[in-house]
This record gives structure tokens, C-alpha cells and sequence, in this order.
């Protein structure tokens, strides 16, 4: 028994070594991480299990993955100070595509067929070949594209639209509990949230996820799906409100037969009118 417990406890400090020394390592996607990260993870995970199971000395091991700790944290450094380093140690991008053409020798030398650049194409939602002017596999073994110019998603500024800067949305709501502090960042409060949810007819214990954007607006995901609520648009709302103000100044001047009045309704409606202009992008898109 006694042995037991000891051998628990030595994996719990080993696991906390190796959550340590991981994490001075430094943070990875899995699927984008360097080989020889990789290659250090491998070493790391290899060493803990001996050292758990006995198979080598604690001072051993210790001594193995600080090495395997210090080495990659310099290799790195010297990455960055060094191109020539960098490109060694990490290897170098290589261009799979140029100008719409397939660099079949390069696929050679990656030991890439053909079905395997289709299928990396698919992966960004690429089906069509001839779309791509450009495409580059890089260091970590992930393939960035670049399309023709004919062929890439018309935004905004390629059509001369003025859009809102979209800040990004914060939960407030999880599992049916308000989280103060992201509600707080908006410069919101949990009575306003409470408020808002009694407009919409629904309870705050029946709400599983809340989202509040910049602009105020909410999107809820209730646990009961069968619920259907409208989801609250504040900015069309207030435009559209905005928009029946101007059309009435209008129909103001045309009932009057006071010249004052009547010009002051003209005045304050191409006011209005100039301000919808200008405000639209903001609220409508």
C-alpha cells in the first residue's frame, strides 16, 4: 500500500515537472508545432514514464529534462537572432504554387502527390485549382493560398463601404450565471442585462449562453430548444426609428402653409437625411 502511495504521489510531482517544463518550452498548436519541439515534447513524455516507473534514477532523469528544457529555449533564441539559424533548425517554406502553376519539383521533394495538394486545397475550402495564383507550404508544415484577384471574396473596402469597427462580443451569460466582469468591459451592468432579458420574456436560469456585441445588441442560446425567441436588433431598430423621424419632417413641411414652419421642417429633414447617410454603415451592415 505504502508503496502505492508513494508511487502516485512521485507521478503527481513528475506530471508537474512536465506541465513546467512544457510550458517553459512555450506555447504550441499540436498541429503546427516545430519538429524538434516535437521531438522535445517526445523526450520529455519518454523520460517522465522511466522516471515513474523506476527504470531510471531520479537524479538521471532530472538531468535529462533540464537539457531537454535549456536546449530548445536556446535554439530558439538563437533562432531569432540568427536567419541562417532559424532556417536550419526550423527548415524553409517551400512554394507548391506560383502564378496559378504547380511546382511539380518541389511537390517531389516534400514527397507530395498531386491528390495530396488537391486535398489541402479542399481543406481551405479551395476546389477549384485554377482560383489559386499562389500557394506555400511553410516551415511547420502548414499550407497558406493566395487567390487570384478575380477570384477572392469582395469585402467593403474593394466596393468603397464604410463599415462599423466590430469589437469582439463577450459572454455574459453561461449556464444560466451572469459573468460580471465581460459584462463590466462593456461598460454594462447586471441589472441592464436583467432588463434586457425581461423585454425578450425570458429567464435568466433558462438562458445557457449570452453573447452582448459592441453595439448592445444580444444573442442567446436557451436550454430548452423548442423555444423560439426573436433575436433583438437594436441598431436597425434605432435607423429605422431615425428614418420615420425624417419621413414625418417631410410630411410636415408639405401639410403647412407657414413658411417658417415649412422651412424649418426642409432644414431639419436634409439635416437628418445627411446624418442617416452618414450612420448607415455604422448601423446597417
Amino acid at each position: 500500500m505504502q508503496e502505492t502511495l508513494n508511487t502516485i504521489l512521485k507521478s503527481l510531482a513528475l506530471f508537474c515537472i512536465a506541465w513546467l517544463a512544457i510550458r517553459l518550452i512555450g506555447k504550441r498548436n499540436i498541429t503546427r508545432v516545430k519538429p524538434f519541439n516535437f521531438l522535445s515534447y517526445v523526450i520529455l513524455a519518454v523520460v517522465v514514464s522511466l522516471m515513474s516507473l523506476n527504470l531510471i534514477t531520479l537524479s538521471s532523469g532530472l538531468v535529462v529534462l533540464l537539457t531537454w528544457v535549456i536546449l530548445p529555449l536556446a535554439l530558439d533564441y538563437l533562432a531569432i537572432k540568427s536567419q541562417v539559424i532559424h532556417q536550419f533548425i526550423n527548415g524553409k517554406e517551400t512554394v507548391l504554387i506560383k502564378h496559378g502553376k504547380i511546382m511539380e519539383e518541389n511537390l517531389l521533394q516534400l514527397r507530395m502527390t498531386g491528390e495530396d495538394l488537391l486535398a489541402e486545397l479542399r481543406s481551405k475550402n479551395i476546389f477549384n485549382l485554377p482560383d489559386v495564383e499562389f500557394a506555400v507550404m511553410e516551415s511547420n508544415g502548414e499550407i497558406n493560398v493566395y487567390l487570384k484577384a478575380d477570384k477572392k471574396p469582395v469585402t467593403a473596402h474593394d466596393i468603397g463601404q464604410k463599415v462599423a469597427p466590430q469589437a469582439e462580443p463577450q459572454t455574459v451569460i453561461m449556464d444560466g450565471n451572469i459573468l460580471v466582469e465581460p459584462l463590466s468591459s462593456l461598460g454594462l451592468n447586471p441589472e441592464w442585462l436583467k432588463t434586457e432579458l425581461d423585454k425578450m420574456g425570458v429567464a435568466l436560469e433558462n438562458v445557457f449562453l449570452c453573447q452582448v456585441d459592441s453595439s448592445g445588441e444580444l444573442f442567446l442560446d436557451l436550454f430548452n430548444d423548442a423555444v423560439e425567441i426573436p433575436q433583438p436588433k437594436v441598431k436597425e431598430l434605432l435607423y429605422a426609428n431615425l428614418e420615420k423621424i425624417q419621413a414625418d419632417l417631410m410630411t410636415f413641411s408639405l401639410q403647412t402653409n407657414n413658411k417658417s414652419a415649412k422651412g424649418m421642417y426642409i432644414r431639419n429633414s436634409e439635416k437628418l437625411d445627411h446624418l442617416l447617410n452618414k450612420i448607415r454603415p455604422y448601423l446597417l451592415h
